[in-house]
């Protein structure tokens, strides 16, 4: 049979454009996802994902489906019912193929017996009053304006003060874990909120800054702790809230009342935090580096809806970890999940001279206290006992 040249010709032009339209295609929906996870990233959820399923309750107990949160050992938070109702559960009683029975020490708020979804989390303690402890409502003015704040007083002045951050998609409350062990050691703790975290006024975006933006409330409360009385001040952030007192203690004017840092589960890395979340949502390499390009470009804040882009150079504290000068404690679970501990133990290997790591395991992410409440109160009673 003879082909004509033209037919040839045609079909050539025609593999071309389908090939051509198909890349093109691949290009796109790459782009689409690489912004979908930057917003991700940046935009605060106003949801709480309840992963698990709650199968039924008794007075003592709670049976739960069985996830890697439910089965760790320790005492917890249960949210349940789209945030609405919180218990905390305490040790795991039994075991099945597919449930996990644990004590239930109490319900908060919320009916538990009708609650069918739930999820696990390190806030154990809902306000200063569960824990026995004196404290003031007081309001910090902050650049986005007045920050609701706790300030729980120490049993004696001293005039040493721990001022607590919390992490990302979470409120204070994540902080009242530390207030005991910091009254013990003589510390008057002010648990701040900041900007977009559902307690603090939003930011005219509404977009995380990763701790780029956020750390000014921060510092506006460490102005606050000074004119109330604060000689020495300790920093305490979880997660998210460990970039930002990094970046306090790398940028504030104030910088010289404090004597240290205690970072639980943090951030020391946004670049390395975002391949790994992105790895896990099994999206391809590339669309980690396209996403930390937007949130960091300029040119791209149409596509973010950010007023700023995020420095994410200066958020990288294992290439900055020269600049530090402050003894660090720093604790991270090797099983994070969430956080990996890679910069935490990249930073602690640069700066050994400063730097005290303490890597948990099982523990996950932000949970430390949760899992070995003994170990995570004297880790931190004996590095604050140790500062000059």
């Amino acid at each position: 049979m003879v082909r004509k040249r033209g037919s040839v010709s045609t079909a050539a032009a025609a593999t071309a454009i389908t090939l051509g339209a198909a890349a093109f295609a691949g290009v796109a929906a790459l782009g689409s996802l690489s912004v979908y996870v930057a917003r991700k990233v940046i935009i605060p959820s106003k949801t709480r994902r309840e992963d698990l399923r709650i199968l039924g309750c008794t007075e003592n107990t709670v049976l739960l489906s069985k996830t890697l949160d439910t089965l760790l050992p320790g005492q917890y938070g249960l949210w349940f019912s789209e945030g609405a109702g919180h218990a905390k559960v305490g040790a795991i009683l039994e075991t099945g193929p597919n449930w996990v029975s644990r004590e239930l020490i109490g319900v908060d708020h919320g009916d538990l017996a009708t609650a069918t979804r739930g999820s696990i989390a390190g806030w154990f303690y809902l306000d200063p009053e569960q824990l026995g402890a004196t404290h003031r409502d007081v309001v910090i003015e902050t650049p986005v304006g007045p920050a609701p704040a706790w300030l729980i007083p120490a049993a004696k002045k001293t005039g040493r003060w721990l001022i607590g951050v919390h992490g990302r998609g979470v409120r204070r409350q994540e902080c009242l874990r530390a207030v005991e062990v910091a009254r013990r050691c003589g510390y008057t703790s002010l648990l701040v909120s900041y900007r977009n975290d559902g307690d603090a006024p939003h930011s005219a975006d509404g977009r995380y800054g990763l701790g780029d933006t956020e750390w000014p409330d921060v510092d506006a409360a460490l102005e606050y702790a000074i004119a109330n009385g604060a000689t020495e001040v300790v920093l305490m952030g979880w997660s998210m809230g460990g970039a930002i007192s990094l970046q306090v203690a790398t940028r504030s004017a104030h910088a010289d009342i404090l004597k240290g840092i205690i970072l639980e589960s943090p951030v020391v890395d946004w670049a390395e935090t975002i391949n790994y979340q992105t790895a896990a949502q099994h999206a391809p390499r590339i669309v980690s580096a396209a996403a930390r390009q937007l949130i960091s470009s300029p040119w791209a804040r149409k596509l973010t809806g950010q007023d700023e882009s995020i420095d994410l150079a200066r958020l990288d504290f294992v290439t900055r970890a020269d600049e530090l000068t402050l003894p660090i404690l720093l604790m991270h679970s090797a099983d994070d999940g969430y956080v990996p501990p890679d910069a935490s133990r990249a930073l602690a290997q640069a700066r050994p001279d400063i730097v005290t790591y303490d890597e948990f395991t099982v523990a996950r992410h932000a949970k430390l206290w949760n899992y070995d409440a003994d170990r995570f109160n004297e880790d931190i009673g004996g590095w604050l006992n140790r500062l000059p």
